[in-house]
């Protein structure tokens, strides 16, 4: 049985965020660079920037709100952390102030699940805290692997005590400034035939925990990319004769992919969660900027056309909502939940991307011009439509699992 009540105490927590980004996160946007920065003098500034603000946000009780309370979080669950994450989404800043943003979000749910305790410690413990950054290494340049992880190049041989990572990895946002790297890399690489490895690499896939002061870690650039919003830059990494000891292993050896689905769920949830609340502060200055319009002789959202498309991003908003409301209903309760998430994932990103274009329609010259942010969020939102799996690779999969259960 559904209930989608507030309690009093969510509801207030829900009010408690949305105020704090409204007065203290939204008035700092302006001191944050629109765009990816590189240099080490800019890096700090911001990180000291930041740090400021998630004081407050620490002050406020609002501090990674996803975590369990043991590791120094709000330990809220999943339908919670929906509530609270799509008001820190209201803007770009937000998830990052209260420390629940991609991709640390992500990397500390797949710590606390996986991790030892010693690496707990050593790793989520700071990480909860904000005293570092993390970054997951995973994508590859083609033909390495991307929406398919069989592809995965990147391997791992092993030596006396440890293990050695080569390989490049691209596209691992917040590489810059971030203390370690989880890393997936094929282990036994060498020890499978050319006709069988396509076919054991699933069972080869390890997860690794690199600090990034490893000699072998080297970023190489920050990747041009249409959206800017990562802390850290999209960075193009490469692991040379990197040698790791054997506690660096997370988990267990050979359980890689069996890891990322712990992580691929939830996180590909929270990213709708935040960019939720884009889509409804770009609706809502839409709806502003329509009843202060003046334009042939009424207001601006007084004509049809300009109606209709507020009626729409309304409603796709509202069912986006349910859809994660659902699907965090379901991971509260034990459930995969793998095909809600993939057609929540799919909903929402195109969702958002229509909101967002629609308002910088409505909103014309100024939602083009950088007066307000919607240019930024237009080319921010632009790609979660391609990470956390194409939307054509999750139609093609959401079509297998149908096809698969009425054959059935």
């Amino acid at each position: 049985m559904f209930d989608f009540s507030l309690t009093p105490e969510l509801a207030a927590l829900r009010e408690r965020t949305l105020a704090f980004v409204r007065d203290v996160v939204i008035p700092a946007e302006k001191d944050f660079p629109a765009y990816d920065v590189q240099s080490p003098e800019e890096i700090k500034a911001m990180a000291d920037r930041l740090e400021v603000l998630r004081v407050q946000a620490r002050e406020a009780g609002l501090f990674a709100p996803h975590v369990v309370k043991e590791w120094g979080g709000m330990g809220l669950n999943m339908r919670e952390m929906a509530i609270v994450f799509e008001e820190a989404g209201h803007s770009l800043l937000g998830p990052l102030v209260l420390n629940c943003s991609a991709p640390d979000e992500g990397n500390m749910h797949l710590l606390e699940v996986v991790a030892s305790e010693e690496q707990k410690e050593r790793y989520l413990r700071p990480l909860v805290a904000g005293e570092i950054r993390s970054c997951f290494a995973m994508t590859e340049p083609a033909p390495g692997a991307g929406s398919d992880p069989a592809l995965l190049k990147t391997y791992a041989k092993r030596e006396r005590g440890g293990w050695v990572i080569n390989g490049t990895k691209w596209y691992t946002s917040g590489a810059d400034g971030a203390a370690f790297a989880i890393c997936m890399a094929l282990t036994d690489h060498d020890s499978a035939s050319d006709e069988s490895k396509q076919a054991v690499k699933r069972s080869q896939a390890t997860m690794f925990l690199v600090d990034t002061t490893n000699p072998g870690f080297r970023i190489v650039r920050h990747v041009p990319s249409m959206d800017v919003n990562f802390f850290g830059g999209h960075c193009e990494v490469v692991f040379e004769d990197c040698f790791v000891t054997d506690d660096a292993v997370l988990g267990e050896v050979g359980k890689g992919f069996q890891y990322a689905q712990v992580r691929l769920a939830p996180a590909r949830l929270t990213h709708c969660m935040r960019w939720l609340g884009v889509a409804q502060r770009s609706m809502e200055m839409a709806i502003h900027y329509a009843n202060a319009r003046e334009s042939f002789g009424q207001r601006l959202g007084q004509h049809q056309m300009v109606g209709s498309m507020l009626a729409d991003s309304a409603m796709e908003i509202h069912a986006a909502r349910l859809m994660i409301w659902h699907a965090a209903w379901l991971l509260d309760n034990g459930e995969q939940a793998r095909q809600e998430t993939s057609m929540t994932k799919v909903y929402v990103a195109e969702t958002v991307n229509r909101v967002v274009d629609r308002a910088v329609q409505i909103c014309g010259a100024s939602g083009i011009s950088e007066d307000l942010p919607l240019s930024l969020f237009y080319r921010s939102v632009r790609a979660f439509r391609i990470y956390d799996g194409p939307s054509e690779v999750h139609r093609a999969v959401i079509a297998h699992r149908i096809l698969k259960q009425y054959a059935e």
